[in-house]
C-alpha cells in the first residue's frame, strides 16, 4: 500500500513564508556590526532555488540571519558561488545605479503592508558596492538610508559574506516590534544571460522578475528576553543579648 502523506499544516506553510529578527543586545564591533558570535541568535534561511522555485543549485546556495534593535535592522548574507562578476565603477561613496546588472544579495522590505505597491530595496554586491531604492506604484526613488555595508570573499571556500546595518528611521516613522512586515530576499549571478535568479519566496513570474510584492513572505521581529529581577537573599538577623 502506498503511504498516504498529510497536506503541509498551516503551522509549517507559516515556518516557510516567514523570517525572524533576532533582537540584539550587547556591544557592537569596532566598525558598528554585530560581533561574530550574534549572528548565532538568528534563525537562518536558506534558498538555492530560481525565482520560480525551480532548479535549485546548492553551490549557489545563500543563507540570510537578521537582528534587530529600536535604531537598526541588521542583515547577514553568506553566499556560495561558481563564478563573481562586479562592476568595477562606481560614485566615491560606493553607490552604483543598476547594480543588479552584476552579483548581488538583495532584500525588498515592506514595513507598511496595507501599501501593497510601496517598499524598499537594498542591494550589496562581492565588492560592497550598493545601492537603495524605494518603490513606490513602480516608480524608483533614491532612498539615501544611510545604509553601512560590510562585504568578504573567501576564494577557498567560494563563498562571499555581506553585512548591512539599516537604519531603523529610513524603513518605518515609528518602529513597532510587534508589527508584522512584509520580506523577501534574492541573489543574482553571472555576467550574461542566462543568469542564476535566485528567490527565497518564489515570485512564479514568467521572466525573472523579482518586484512582485504580493509574493513577499512575512518578518516578525522576536521579543526581547524579558529580564527578570534578581530576589534578594534574606538577611540574618543577628541576636541581641540584653544588658543584665
Amino acid at each position: 500500500m502506498r503511504k498516504r502523506f498529510a497536506p503541509p499544516s498551516p503551522s509549517s506553510q507559516a515556518r516557510r513564508n516567514t523570517a525572524a529578527a533576532a533582537p540584539l543586545y550587547g556591544p557592537l564591533d569596532a566598525a558598528g556590526f554585530p560581533l561574530h558570535n550574534a549572528w548565532r541568535r538568528a534563525k537562518a534561511l536558506l534558498f538555492d532555488a530560481d525565482w520560480q522555485g525551480k532548479s535549485s543549485d546548492s553551490q549557489r546556495q545563500t543563507e540570510v540571519r537578521l537582528l534587530w534593535t529600536p535604531e537598526f535592522l541588521y542583515l547577514k548574507f553568506a553566499a556560495r558561488y561558481r563564478l563573481i562578476t562586479v562592476f568595477d565603477d562606481a560614485d566615491s561613496n560606493g553607490r552604483r545605479d543598476k547594480l543588479w546588472d552584476r552579483d548581488v544579495t538583495e532584500v525588498f522590505l515592506q514595513p507598511d503592508p496595507l501599501r501593497p505597491r510601496r517598499y524598499k530595496e537594498f542591494e550589496v554586491s562581492p565588492n560592497g558596492l550598493w545601492i537603495d531604492l524605494e518603490i513606490s506604484n513602480g516608480r524608483l526613488q533614491h532612498l539615501q538610508s544611510g545604509l553601512q555595508r560590510r562585504v568578504s570573499i573567501n576564494p577557498v571556500k567560494k563563498t562571499w559574506t555581506a553585512e548591512l546595518a539599516i537604519p531603523m528611521n529610513s524603513l518605518t516613522q515609528h518602529f513597532n516590534p510587534a508589527s508584522v512586515w512584509r520580506v523577501n530576499f534574492f541573489r543574482v549571478e553571472g555576467p550574461t544571460e542566462p543568469r542564476f535568479y535566485s528567490s527565497w519566496q518564489p515570485t512564479n513570474t514568467p521572466q525573472p522578475n523579482f518586484h512582485v510584492p504580493k509574493q513577499f513572505g512575512f518578518l516578525k521581529f522576536e521579543p526581547t528576553p524579558a529580564i527578570k529581577p534578581r530576589k534578594k537573599k534574606p538577611s540574618k538577623s543577628r541576636g541581641h543579648s540584653s544588658p543584665e
